[in-house]
């Protein structure tokens, strides 16, 4: 029998450490966390405004401002942060976190947004997380 994808991808961030990573943030930031399915934690009203995103992913771990109503009524943000998820298991664990901060300079760089170019949220389906796509610096016209 084959093991499912999801359950790989769980065991690989737990081996990674991101996940251990993502519950410690969830609990300094005096957030609920529940179990959500898919080998994901949902870790829920996080008191700190920082990141300033309505959900981030640290390992198999979601962690949001908001309550988990909010949240479940969202269901295509939920599926962005999952593929956050995975991007955790093939990205090493907690390199991923460096290498995201890098690539969102990079986005801000060619776009003056910290989302559009950045391969992460690409891949995660920007729309899904709530961004928008903004065309690139060089490619606007002057007037």
């Amino acid at each position: 029998m084959a093991v499912p994808w999801t359950q790989v991808r769980a065991v690989v961030n737990w081996l990674n450490l991101s996940t251990i990573l993502g519950l410690a943030i969830a609990r300094t930031g005096g957030a609920t966390v529940r179990r959500h399915g898919r080998g994901t934690w949902l870790a829920t009203d996080y008191r700190y405004r920082f990141p300033m995103a309505s959900a981030f992913t640290v390992g198999s771990v979601i962690i949001s401002r908001h309550d988990r109503m909010y949240l479940e009524a969202r269901p295509a943000l939920l599926r962005h942060e999952d593929r956050h998820c995975t991007q955790y298991a093939f990205c090493l664990g907690p390199v991923m976190v460096l290498l995201y901060v890098v690539l969102m300079g990079v986005s801000w760089l060619l776009s003056g947004d910290h989302a559009s170019y950045n391969p992460f949220e690409r891949l995660a389906n920007l729309s899904d997380g709530g961004y928008r796509k903004v065309r690139l610096r060089f490619s606007r016209r002057v007037q």
